[in-house]
């Protein structure tokens, strides 16, 4: 079904906020019991000399798919790419619930927020080319927008937008329940509208100070882009990323609500226990993209790999700040510098990533600090039933991206993943809220 829908009048469902960017969700299931009864497991080619086993193998993504599907998740995608040989894919679970029909290693699905990687790679981009400046401020593009509830355009630089230091709060919509998505899942909303209801709360902090996620400050990056070259900032992300790489897989659907074929259904597991279909929704801000797991992982290898920043350019995006306390719950030891997320790996140093979560479809993604060798995960399934669920989703699928990345297997913290309390919100921290079909 396509359906075209004019900008309407906000609708503001009850506040959401801290993890905006990663939605999680999660059934409490205990891996050895599900393992047994998971559905279809597929593994596809992988980079082999002959007489030579590589220590992260077909076998060890397999079954780290598999441990994302005995939480709830209905199906999984996971990709590895290296600097040679074919890529490893594997999939588990199905990509439709009640159905036998099984995940296909090249589906489309929502990537959301790690399209601001994508966003902030073309301001870095224009930043070389002397368009922009990392200290320009909001006002000085957008004069008058950013202008109320102690919120100051004059204040915010390009820098505090792409670091999510502007203090501004989230003004990006999402849904109450599943009742309020099926009644606004076609909603449109301009960037105006988005920007407008950012403006109705006071800024979180003064820019600078504190670091909180905003999907409101990508929406002004993106009119700043616009307002910089004269063009519609999609088209700069086309022409400066997805073509010159070849990633004819990645597109905005625009108020088309459905995806290319193949893809997954995707679902929301709510509070009640209700796991339901959330896969049609129009959206409306830079997490639009859909894309692929071989598409993501292209970009991070060029992104990390210096095909599309200077060195210095790359070296200024990589300067991190830490992520909240709330955050660092979700992303231990995390950081965050200009559009991508900086994560410590198990077997030392760390990696860059951007993952992003939308209308049910969860991506994971990482990539070494080179480029040479990167890995995303994709799930259908929000698992939104309870915080310590949600926690549960990401930590797994945080094990697969390390496994990955340091081509091997930590297998006292696989034993963790099989135990019920394993992962829990520490204490005095407030969990953080995934949106019911909602935007990262």
């Amino acid at each position: 079904m396509t359906k075209s829908a004019p900008a309407i009048k906000p609708h503001h469902p009850p506040a959401k906020h801290a993890l905006r960017l990663v939605r999680r969700r999660w059934i409490t299931t205990v891996v050895a019991a599900v393992l047994g009864t998971a559905g279809t497991a597929v593994i596809f080619d992988v980079a082999t000399q002959p007489g030579e086993a590589p220590a992260y193998g077909q076998d060890d993504l397999l079954r780290d798919t598999e441990a994302i599907e005995a939480l709830g998740v209905v199906g999984i995608q996971a990709r590895v790419t290296t600097d040679s040989g074919p890529d490893l894919v594997a999939t588990s679970g199905f990509a439709e619930d009640g159905t036998d029909r099984p995940v296909d290693g090249d589906g489309f699905f929502r990537i959301a927020s790690t399209g601001k990687a994508m966003v902030a790679t073309v301001v870095l981009q224009l930043v070389e080319e002397g368009v922009l400046s990392l200290d320009d401020t909001v006002d000085q593009w957008l004069p008058g927008l950013v202008a109320a509830n102690s919120n100051d355009g004059s204040s915010i630089t390009v820098h505090h937008l792409l670091q999510h230091t502007s203090g501004l709060q989230d003004g990006l919509p999402g849904y109450a329940d599943h009742e309020d998505y099926l009644e606004h899942r076609y909603d449109v909303y301009t960037p105006d509208q988005i920007v407008d209801m950012a403006m109705e709360h006071r800024a979180d902090s003064a820019p600078g100070t504190e670091w909180r996620y905003s999907n409101t400050g990508y929406v002004l990056l993106d009119m700043i882009i616009e307002q910089a070259t004269g063009r519609p900032w999609h088209q700069e992300v086309a022409e400066r990323i997805l073509e010159p790489l070849g990633m004819d897989h990645t597109y905005l659907p625009g108020d088309d609500p459905t995806l290319r074929s193949p893809h997954a259904k995707s679902y929301e597991v709510y509070p009640n226990g209700d796991r339901l279909d959330v896969t049609e929704v129009i959206i409306s801000d830079p997490g639009g993209y859909i894309s692929t797991t071989a598409n993501v992982n292209r970009f991070l290898r060029a992104l990390l790999g210096g095909e599309l920043l200077p060195q210095a350019r790359l070296a200024e995006m990589r300067e991190t700040v830490p992520v909240s306390q709330d955050m660092q719950a979700f992303w231990p030891g995390g950081a965050y510098g200009l559009g991508l997320v900086e994560r410590p790996l198990s077997c030392g140093g760390s990696y860059w990533s951007h993952e992003g979560g939308e209308s049910g479809y969860i991506n994971l993604n990482g990539s070494t600090d080179d480029g040479s060798r990167t890995v995303t995960v994709s799930m259908n399934t929000a698992l939104a039933n309870s915080p310590d669920s949600m926690l549960r989703q990401e930590q797994t699928a945080s094990d697969l991206i390390d496994h990955a990345l340091c081509g091997a297997v930590d297998d006292e913290r696989d034993q963790r993943s099989v135990t019920s309390d394993a992962y829990s919100i520490p204490a005095g921290i407030t969990a953080p809220v995934s949106r019911a079909a909602g935007r990262s």
